[in-house]
C-alpha cells in the first residue's frame, strides 16, 4: 500500500470531517469523504472511513468496492463467500475475507494493512481452513480467546435467580430507612413552645401505653410544621423520631413523582408500605406543597392522582393499617397544600416553627463556632445583633466572620482570632432570608385564615409588630 502524504488535509476533506460527526450514519456522505482521502494519497485514512460504513451498512457494495481499492487489493469479480462455505477446502477470496474482518473489526483494526494473499494448498485438511484464512488477514485469534476469557462481567446488572428462589429479594425495601438517630428534643436548643406541642401531640401517648389505651389514644396521626425557610423543620422531625426511638424515612418531591403515568402513584404506595414494614417509623414528607398541592390548581391529572394516593395512605387500608407509623410534613406555603390532607384523621394537628428565639440563637452559634479560633466573643450582644435570624442565616454569619478572619491573617502572615467585632459585622451585613416569607404570610393571616388556621402566626405578627 502506498504511503500516506504527510500533507495537511484540504479545507473540504476537513468541512466534510465535520459534517461526517454531525451525521454518523449517513453512509454516502462518508463514502464521500473516503473518496477524496483515497484521492489525496490517505488510503489509511480512506480505509477507516470505509469500514466505519460497512458497520452501517454491511451489504453496501460501493462501501466493499472502495475497501478494496483503499487497501490495494486485487478487485474481484466473484461474490463474497458465505459463512458456511469457510468449513470447505477452498480458501475465500483475500479481497472479500479482509473487507469482512475489516468491518468485523471496526475501524481501528481495518486501518491495518492486510497481509498479501497467497494460493490455497488444496492438500490441507478442511479443519485449518478457518484458522489460515483468518491469519491470512492479520487478525490473531489466539490473542483474542485470551482477551475474551478475561472479559469482566457487566456491572449493575442483576444476578439471575437460582432454581430454589434464594436469590429473590422478596421484600426488600426500596426505600432507604434511617434507624433510631441520636438527635433529641433536648438538642433543638429553645423553641419550647414547639416542644410542648411535639409532646402532647406525640411524646406522651407513646410514652404511655396504659394511658393511651385507657383513653382511647391511637398511634395514627400526622402533624405539618409549616414557617419560614432555614429554621429547622426538618431538624426537629429527626429529634421526634429519636424521641420515639422510631425509624426516619425522608421522603421529597424527587423521591415519588416520576414521568410515566401511575408510577408516581405506586411509588408513594411503595413509600407507607415500607414505613409499615418498619414500624415503628417516621415518614417525614419534605415540600409537602409539591407532594400535595391543591388538586383545584393542578392541570396535570398524574399530579392530582399522586395527591389521592397520599389522602389514601393517610387513612390506611383499615383502621390499623397506620398503627405505628407517624406522618410529619413540612413546608413553607402551608396555604398551597390541598385541603383535604389537612382534615382531622390526616394531617390535622398544625405547628408554626418560627426564627429561633434567643436561647435556640445561643445554641446555633456556639454549635457553629466550637471548632473555629474565637476570642472573647459577647454571646449575649451578638443574640441581641442576630434577632429575627434564621438558622440558616446564623450559620452564614459564623462562616461570614470566619472569612473575614482567615482574609486577614493571610494578608498580615500572622494567625488572627475571630472576635466579636467580626461576628457583629457579620450579623450587621446579613439580610434576614425570612422577610420575603413573612411579606407573603402577612396577606394570607389577613384575609385567609379561615377558621383560625393561621392564628399562631398572626399572634407572632402582632408581637413583632409586623400586622
Amino acid at each position: 500500500m502506498p504511503e500516506e502524504s504527510p500533507a495537511p488535509e484540504s479545507p473540504l476533506v476537513q468541512s466534510l470531517r465535520t459534517a461526517v460527526a454531525a451525521a454518523p450514519e449517513d453512509v454516502p456522505l462518508r463514502l464521500h469523504l473516503a473518496e477524496l482521502l483515497l484521492s489525496a494519497g490517505l488510503h489509511d485514512a480512506a480505509v477507516t472511513e470505509a469500514a466505519a460504513a460497512l458497520q452501517h451498512a454491511p451489504g453496501d457494495g460501493a462501501a466493499r468496492e472502495l475497501m478494496v481499492r483503499a487497501m490495494g487489493l486485487p478487485a474481484s469479480s466473484a461474490p463474497a463467500a458465505a459463512p458456511a462455505a469457510r468449513n470447505t477446502s477452498t480458501v475465500a477470496d483475500p479481497a472479500s475475507s479482509s473487507v469482512e474482518s475489516a468491518a468485523s473489526l471496526g475501524p481501528a483494526a481495518a486501518a491495518e494493512p492486510a497481509t498479501s494473499a497467497e494460493p490455497a494448498d488444496t492438500s490441507e485438511p478442511a479443519a485449518a481452513a478457518p484458522e489460515e484464512s483468518s491469519r491470512r488477514s492479520g487478525f490473531d485469534w489466539r490473542a483474542a480467546e485470551q482477551e475474551v476469557d478475561g472479559i469482566v462481567e457487566p456491572r449493575f446488572v442483576e444476578p439471575p435467580l437460582s432454581a430454589d428462589g434464594s436469590g429473590d429479594p422478596g421484600n426488600a425495601d426500596a426505600w432507604e430507612v434511617s434507624a433510631p438517630g441520636v438527635v433529641r428534643l433536648a438538642d433543638v436548643g429553645g423553641m419550647q413552645e414547639v416542644k410542648d406541642r411535639l409532646e402532647a401531640a406525640f411524646l406522651a401517648p407513646m410514652r404511655n401505653p396504659e394511658l393511651r389505651r385507657l383513653y382511647g389514644k391511637s398511634l395514627r396521626g400526622g402533624l405539618l410544621l409549616y414557617g419560614p425557610p432555614g429554621c429547622g423543620k426538618t431538624f426537629i422531625a429527626r429529634a421526634v423520631a429519636g424521641e420515639l426511638g422510631a425509624n426516619f424515612l425522608s421522603v421529597s418531591v424527587s423521591d415519588v413523582l416520576d414521568m410515566w403515568m401511575g408510577n408516581s402513584e405506586r411509588n408513594m404506595h411503595q413509600v407507607f408500605e415500607t414505613a409499615r414494614r418498619q414500624a415503628p417509623c417516621v415518614v417525614f414528607l419534605d415540600e409537602l406543597d409539591a407532594l400535595g398541592a391543591k388538586r383545584s390548581r393542578t392541570q396535570h391529572s398524574g399530579m392530582r392522582n399522586t395527591v389521592n394516593q397520599l389522602l389514601t395512605e393517610l387513612d390506611g387500608i383499615d383502621s390499623a393499617a397506620n398503627e405505628g407509623v407517624f406522618v410529619l410534613a413540612a413546608t413553607n406555603v402551608p396555604w398551597d397544600v390541598d385541603i383535604a390532607l389537612r382534615r382531622p384523621g390526616r394531617l390535622d394537628r398544625t405547628l408554626l416553627v418560627l426564627p429561633p428565639d434567643a436561647t435556640a440563637r445561643e445554641a446555633i452559634l456556639r454549635y457553629h463556632l466550637r471548632e473555629r479560633p474565637i476570642e472573647a466573643v459577647d454571646l449575649g450582644r451578638l443574640v441581641k445583633a442576630t434577632d429575627g435570624l434564621s438558622g440558616a442565616d446564623l450559620a452564614h454569619v459564623c462562616e461570614s466572620a470566619a472569612e473575614n478572619a482567615l482574609l486577614d491573617s493571610v494578608r498580615t502572615g500572622q494567625i488572627r482570632m475571630i472576635g466579636t467585632k467580626d461576628l457583629l459585622g457579620a450579623a450587621k451585613s446579613v439580610v434576614p432570608s425570612t422577610e420575603p416569607w413573612f411579606a407573603a404570610a402577612r396577606n394570607v393571616a389577613m384575609f385567609a385564615n379561615e377558621g383560625g388556621m393561621y392564628d399562631d402566626l398572626v399572634t407572632y405578627l402582632k408581637k413583632r409588630r409586623k400586622l
